[in-house]
């Protein structure tokens, strides 16, 4: 299985890498200047995406020239805003798509809410992220070895069983802990909500969200950072996230606890799943048939944001270290997000079923 460029750290994945983000500018292409162009979000503006959205759209509209509009649509984890955009947008370059592992997962399991086919669109940007799980300080716990041996009932806040969620779920469930899923949040900023107001007491968030929304509030001791999702190396193997080098992957925590390496159906569908979700789980998206030289105007655009000194300057602090991508790279990428093999999506429909009641 094609295990995503932005993860890859070895030198000669990292010149191609680079190679692949840079679209050709020799190339005709359409001029967006003075257009307006609406992109949808189909979140609510707290969460990592709307965060990840706010941070690129002034690049898009200072080397696109374009008047970038955004458009946050929240509900169903993301499928509302997805199927409105797969019934609404015109393939003429003005309708963008923000999408999500969220809005992915849905789509790889045969959501009955789904309306919408990635094979219906075409990435113009790929960005990777992360995620780490944090708890309340209230348990009396600091690391989450001893909140699994301690196995207090824990509530979390998710938009879903099928979203980008269900990757959370079934690591804390491998880890034997008792937790309780309040679903409907309609981002992940009003999972953090729930949090903050002490309706839930383990939650998680994106890369993005984390940095900005978190972090703060671990330093004032209302939080306690236990884990993070991790990240694949040149190999596909599970490492340390590079944004949070201090805190143990899933699988590190796993084996603290267990004595030994996570393995099995239920490790493999969590790897796949994660694997789809976190190293491509944001795209900006067009219609598939949208014209060749309006999509390079895209592409030039985005190139150009990435060698932007202001850009280069402030991305890491705002959403992260991990690569964004256009080009050859984001379709790579977008390949990797939408193909899960057969065996762990099965394993991962029959869980959600017998777990969750979830009705395909």
């Amino acid at each position: 299985m094609y295990r995503g460029v932005g993860y890859l750290f070895g030198p000669l994945a990292v010149i191609i890498a680079l190679v692949l983000a840079c679209p050709a500018f020799n190339a005709a292409a359409a001029d967006l200047k003075g257009k307006t162009v609406t992109w949808t979000i189909p979140f609510g503006e707290g969460g990592g995406s709307g965060r990840w959205a706010r941070f690129v759209e002034p690049f898009l509209r200072k080397h696109s020239g374009a008047d970038v509009r955004l458009k946050f649509v929240p509900g169903g984890g993301s499928t509302k805003g997805a199927n409105l955009y797969a019934k609404r947008a015109k393939p003429n370059g003005l309708d963008l798509l923000g999408t999500s592992g969220s809005t992915q997962f849905p789509f790889l399991l045969d959501d009955k809410r789904v309306k919408y086919d990635y094979g219906k669109w075409r990435p113009l940007l790929a960005y990777a992220t992360g995620g780490v799980a944090y708890i309340s300080p209230k348990l009396g716990v600091k690391t989450a070895a001893e909140l699994v041996a301690k196995k207090p009932s824990l509530k979390y806040g998710a938009q879903g069983a099928t979203s980008l969620d269900l990757v959370p779920l079934l690591a804390f469930e491998m880890l034997g802990l008792d937790v309780k899923a309040v679903f409907g949040m309609k981002s992940r900023g009003a999972g953090r909500k729930a949090f903050m107001t002490g309706e839930t007491t383990i939650d998680y968030q994106t890369s993005a969200a984390y940095l900005s929304k978190v972090t703060p509030l671990v330093k004032e001791g209302s939080a306690v950072p236990i884990m993070s999702w991790g990240a694949l190396d040149d190999k596909g193997n599970l490492i340390r996230d590079p944004n949070f080098p201090d805190l143990p992957h899933f699988a590190e925590v796993y084996e603290q606890v267990k004595g030994k390496k996570p393995s099995g159906a239920w490790f493999d569908a969590w790897k796949a799943f994660f694997t789809a979700g976190f190293p491509a789980q944001k795209f900006v998206v067009v219609p598939r048939d949208t014209p060749e030289d309006v999509v390079k105007a895209y592409q030039d655009a985005f190139g150009k944001m990435l060698a932007d000194p202001d850009y280069i300057a402030n991305k890491d602090k705002k959403i992260g270290t991990y690569a964004q991508v256009t080009g050859a790279a984001a379709e790579l990428k977008f390949k990797a997000a939408t193909d899960v093999p057969a065996e762990a999506k099965a394993w991962v429909r029959n869980w959600l079923t017998t777990k969750y009641k979830v009705v395909f």
